[in-house]
């Protein structure tokens, strides 16, 4: 069995990741500042003798090299998330995503780890392209628009990441999220489902932004670990940038009047314009669909999880925490 260093292991994903990494019998350092994360995301495995959490930042090197020092495998999915956050904060987001990475990668060639590398969608930025593939252009807004920072900063440490594996052999797998979603994800930092379930168990009305017709995936998150560790554990990832993700398309619209549905809700959902809710320089993205044949390809199977069972999920884990 492995033992498993999960930087960010106390986010939403990072939790989900090293649960199924202890259940199958891995030894788990979580590594988390709590600035985005909670202990209470590793509640129900708090106890599990193989389980160490170690408190401090990913920017911090001595803190890095402890919770490096011994390990087999690097998950590195600490980063700065979130719209909000990243548009809110564009300093913070460059240098909590591409600074720690750099690090982490050079101790993994020392000491020989797997490595996984946690991207996003956010890297391809506005490609036109009805579904995205990882051989695309990446199309970034200007710099002078806060929002293309985080997308950036992510491309920046695939770059590096397939280039310590070009240089230094590097086990190195890179995984690029397309909104994954599920018990536990908070909306504090942009999270559309979140936003939308608790708007609508309060009683109020989800807040759309814009006129809707955005249009958007959402892959459960237990689906997305399982995703993960497959890849991390299959050598002809390495080296590889991959979707991870579910390919069924929706529009915001379209969501905020099924959460509504599924709730009960009596209100319908409210729009709201983008300056109201990011500030005057906002740009988004309309469409972000993945292409997810490349990772159906070398695991036999793609996320799958109807957005319905999704949502009855979330749903249902909100009320019972209430």
């Amino acid at each position: 069995m492995a033992v498993c260093l999960v930087t960010g292991g106390a986010g939403f994903i990072g939790s989900h990741l090293s649960e199924l990494l202890l259940a199958e019998g891995h030894s788990v350092r979580v590594l988390d500042n709590l600035s985005t994360g909670s202990l209470g995301n590793l509640e129900a495995i708090a106890n599990h003798p193989q389980l160490k959490i170690i408190s401090g930042s990913i920017t911090d090197p001595l803190v890095i090299s402890e919770a490096v020092a011994g390990t087999d495998v690097i998950y590195h999915l600490a980063a700065a998330v979130g719209v909000k956050l990243v548009a809110e904060d564009p300093v913070r987001t460059i240098e909590t995503n591409i600074y720690p990475t750099e690090m982490l990668l050079r101790m993994a060639v020392q000491g020989k780890q797997r490595f996984f590398l946690a991207s996003t969608s956010e890297v391809y930025g506005k490609n036109p392209k009805e579904r995205w593939t990882e051989e695309d252009d990446l199309h970034f807004g200007p710099t002078s628009k806060p929002r293309w920072a985080y997308g950036c900063s992510k491309a920046i440490d695939e770059f590096l990441a397939l280039a310590y594996h070009r240089s230094y052999k590097l086990p190195v797998v890179i995984g690029r999220f397309f909104n994954v979603v599920g018990p536990r994800q908070v909306g504090h930092y942009g999270m559309v489902i979140p936003r939308f379930v608790e708007k609508a168990l309060s009683g109020e009305a989800p807040v759309v932004y814009d006129d809707g017709s955005q249009v958007r995936c959402f892959a459960h998150v237990r689906e997305v670990a399982r995703c993960v560790k497959e890849l991390t554990d299959t050598d002809a990832a390495f080296g590889e940038v991959f979707n991870i993700g579910s390919d069924h398309a929706v529009t915001m619209r379209e969501l905020a009047e099924e959460v509504v549905r599924r709730v009960g809700s009596a209100k319908p959902p409210e729009f709201l314009p983008y300056h109201q809710a990011y500030g005057a320089d906002f740009e988004d993205v309309r469409r972000r669909v993945p292409d997810v044949s490349k990772l159906e390809s070398i695991l036999g199977w793609k996320p799958s999880t109807t957005l319905g069972e999704i949502l009855d999920d979330i749903i249902r884990s909100r009320r019972e925490r209430a």
